[in-house]
């Protein structure tokens, strides 16, 4: 059976658009081994429990200073930082710190974006955890405003190669389109599933 034309033509559009979408989500697998992210989760949305989640963040990302993503102590250190905390602010709620594989949307930050997927991070989980959130990178250390030198310099630190550099913050690269195409797929594999 010979095909026409057209059918040639649609085989090769899909084709040209599987590759298209292979590359980011490749790209998306790469970094996310490499990346560990911080997710910082409030009690409740009450302008209080807003202001702890930050105060906490600020605590957690003090402890994790100079440590190791590989640090086996990390959690609990954090964990006590953040108790410390809340009760130096007369709150008594309790602190979870657990290390978990999680899913992440795409997040532009000042000098890059990360591409939607999953991401190792240690999750810091305030009372009920009902409150809204806040993110961040926190190995290789790129949580403060980092400006792209430091960005770049940190990223190569933590062994990041110069292509995943350029997928974080190459302004030319259509990041939106690709970062779409991530969470699309990760949408789809969280749906079959």
């Amino acid at each position: 059976m010979k095909l026409k034309r057209w059918e040639i033509a649609l085989l090769a559009s899909l084709i040209a658009v599987l590759v298209f979408c292979a590359l980011p989500i490749r790209a998306q697998n790469r970094l996310s081994e490499k990346l560990v992210r911080l997710h910082v989760v409030a009690n409740s949305d009450t302008e209080e429990d807003q202001r702890l989640k930050l105060l906490v963040r600020d605590a957690v990302l003090s402890a994790a200073d100079g440590a190791d993503a590989e640090d086996e102590t990390l959690p609990a250190r954090l964990q006590a930082a953040a108790e410390q905390t809340l009760r130096e602010n007369g709150c008594q709620d309790a602190v979870t710190v657990k290390r978990t594989r999680m899913w992440f949307d795409t997040r532009e930050y000042a000098t890059f974006s990360l591409p939607a997927g999953y991401y190792d991070a240690l999750r810091v989980t305030i009372g009920a955890g009902e409150g809204h959130n806040w993110w961040c990178v926190l190995f290789p250390p790129l949580c403060a405003g980092v400006c792209e030198e430091d960005l770049t310099e940190i990223a190569a630190q933590a062994g990041l190669t110069d292509d995943e550099i350029a997928f974080l913050c190459d302004e030319e690269t259509p990041y939106v389109i690709r970062f779409k195409v991530v969470e699309l797929w990760g949408k789809l594999l969280n749906w079959i599933s």
